[in-house]
This record gives structure tokens, C-alpha cells and sequence, in this order.
């Protein structure tokens, strides 16, 4: 039983990360209806603000966690906004499968930008936050899984009362269901865009500094299997769903942890993307998602 809850314990923490990564490729894609590819970059790019700015603060203590997360979600928003500008919005009116190609164009220069600036080695990440052990019986629970859990907790609330209770969050949703309405009604599009990417770049800042302090080590191309996991993720819940994201990591988490813990662990990639293919054939709403009939 112990081992049990140990590998669900795991399995949680993972998920979280999935979770918030998840997060922004699927409010992205409510919007526009478009994968922002370079989204997995973002969250490689919070990491490395940890990374440097974790020495310059009091090490292992939950002030000095806590500055450097918001610090790597402030400067992912802003890189977010920096994306939008610079890269999509340009391309508004274009096909589809343009910005695709734009988003994966994007995504190639930032990891070879932070390869050139922040060296292509795998570095350790700095213990920002306190690492400790709890023994319960027979089950061990680390501080840091604790606190994973417990910010993507306050972040998920967090958004929810940002979308649903401000004016804001009620002009993403009405965005999120027809663009081009919200903006006959009077609502900013654009500004409701460029909030959208900085919601949901924090977020990913947010998960690439739990993801680090969990695993231990940053590289420039770290975010590559998170994001493509996160993705699917986004997929499993239910593309566009926003609760359908968060509960796609998380069981995304759950069943990676479980696999690796059994005798097929040499297959939990290959397992992740078996659950996009058949979701994509069964299932292409996602679990909470809504099945749309299309007039053509």
C-alpha cells in the first residue's frame, strides 16, 4: 500500500508539471486555434531564470523559491508577449498552416539561442527551495514533491479566478468561443491575445522551474519531451478545455509514473504517444472536451 501511494505521490508532482505546461498550449489554442510549438522553449527559457538567479538568493528557503518563481514567470510572460508580437501577430490573418511553420521556426531559434548563450551542456540546477525527507511510516515524501503539488494547487485556482471572476478572464472566454464577435461587441482582441500568451507563458516559467527542481538540471533542450508530453496532455483532457488540461497532466503523470515503476518502463515514452494516437481515433473532443459539428 505504502508503495502504492508512493508511486501516486510521484506520479502527482509529474503531473503537476504536465499540468501547467499543458495549460498554455490549450488557452492558446482557444483562442487562436493554433499549437504554439514554441511553448515548450518558454518553459525551458523559466528554468534558466532559476538557474541564474537561484546563488543570488538565500538558498533553500521558501522566500528565496518563491522570488525566483515569480521572477521566471514575469520574464517567460514577457517572452510570451515578445512571441506574440514579434512572431504571430503578423501572421493573423494567414493560414493556419503558416503560423504552424512560424511556431516551429520559433521554437528551433530559441533553442539555438539559449544552446549559443547558456552552452549545450546539461548543468545542476541550485537547490532553491528546502529539500527535505518526510518519513510516514513507510512511505517517504520529499519536501520538494510538496511543494510542486502545492503551487500548481494556488496557480490552478489562481487561474480559475482570473478566467471565470474578472473581466478579463470573461472576455478571454467570450474570445475563446468567437473571435471575431467579441470584437463587434467592443472587447480588445488583440489585448485579450497578448494576455493570453503572457497567462499562459507564466504558467510555463512556473513548471519549468518545478520541473528543474525536481529532475535537478536544465539544458537547452529540456522543455522538447515536457512539451511534447504536455501537448498530448492538452489532447487528453480536451484541446481548448482549460480543466481538461490540468487533468490530462495529471493523470499523464500518473501513468508514466506507474509505467516506470513496472516491467514495460522502457516503453512510457512510446506509451504517451500510443494515448495521443487512440485519443486522436476515439476520442478527438478529449475526455471533457465537446464534440463540434462543423458547417462547411
Amino acid at each position: 500500500m505504502s508503495e502504492f501511494l508512493q508511486q501516486v505521490i510521484n506520479g502527482i508532482s509529474l503531473g503537476s508539471v504536465y499540468a501547467l505546461l499543458a495549460l498554455g498550449y490549450t488557452m492558446v489554442y482557444g483562442v487562436l486555434r493554433f499549437i504554439n510549438f514554441a511553448h515548450s522553449d518558454v518553459f525551458m527559457v523559466g528554468s534558466y531564470v532559476g538557474f541564474y538567479l537561484g546563488p543570488l538568493l538565500p538558498r533553500e528557503t521558501i522566500l528565496g523559491g518563491l522570488v525566483s518563481l515569480v521572477a521566471a514567470m514575469l520574464g517567460c510572460a514577457l517572452l510570451g508577449i515578445l512571441i506574440e508580437r514579434l512572431a504571430y501577430k503578423p501572421l493573423r490573418q494567414k493560414s493556419k498552416l503558416t503560423v504552424l511553420i512560424t511556431a516551429i521556426g520559433v521554437s528551433l531559434l530559441i533553442e539555438s539561442l539559449a544552446q549559443k548563450f547558456f552552452e549545450a551542456r546539461t548543468k545542476p540546477f541550485p537547490p532553491i527551495f528546502p529539500v527535505r525527507t518526510l518519513n510516514i511510516g513507510e512511505l517517504s515524501i520529499s519536501t520538494t514533491q510538496l511543494i510542486i503539488i502545492a503551487i500548481t494547487v494556488i496557480l490552478l485556482f489562481g487561474l480559475h479566478y482570473v478566467v471565470h471572476k474578472t473581466k478579463v478572464g470573461t472576455a478571454m472566454r467570450a474570445a475563446a468561443h468567437n473571435l471575431e464577435a467579441a470584437s463587434l461587441v467592443g472587447i480588445n482582441t488583440n489585448g485579450i491575445i497578448t494576455f493570453t500568451f503572457a497567462l499562459g507563458s507564466a504558467l510555463a516559467g512556473a513548471g519549468g522551474i518545478l520541473y528543474s527542481v525536481n529532475y535537478g538540471s536544465v539544458d537547452p533542450l529540456m522543455g522538447v519531451m515536457p512539451g511534447l508530453k504536455a501537448f498530448i496532455a492538452a489532447v487528453l483532457g480536451g484541446i481548448g478545455h482549460i480543466p481538461g488540461a490540468a487533468l490530462g497532466g495529471l493523470l499523464l503523470g500518473l501513468i508514466e509514473t506507474f509505467l516506470k515503476g513496472s516491467r514495460f518502463s522502457t516503453y512510457t515514452d512510446a506509451a504517451a504517444f500510443a494515448i495521443l494516437i487512440l485519443m486522436l481515433l476515439f476520442r478527438p473532443a478529449g475526455m471533457l472536451g465537446k464534440e463540434k459539428t462543423e458547417k462547411v
